[in-house]
């Protein structure tokens, strides 16, 4: 299993959050995420052999909200 953070720009509400753990949590090989509403971070433990983690930004981005940082 590999966790990884990503750094959002601000995220506005409690609805954004439920946006982002709702779609990443439905992806294949994610196994947990926990979005850091004050800290705008996302972190995400996933299955390392179905995604190396981009998949997991595009989600993100597809969403609306840009990453700033990945670690």
């Amino acid at each position: 299993m590999t966790i990884k953070t990503y750094q959002l720009e601000t995220l506005t509400c409690p609805t954004c959050v439920r946006k982002i753990e709702t779609a990443v949590k439905q992806m294949d090989g994610v196994k947990e995420v926990e979005v850091l509403f004050n800290a705008s971070k996302v972190k995400v433990k996933f299955d390392e052999s179905l995604d190396d983690g981009k998949e997991v930004k595009k989600t993100i981005e597809r969403l609306g909200f840009d990453v700033l940082a990945e670690k």
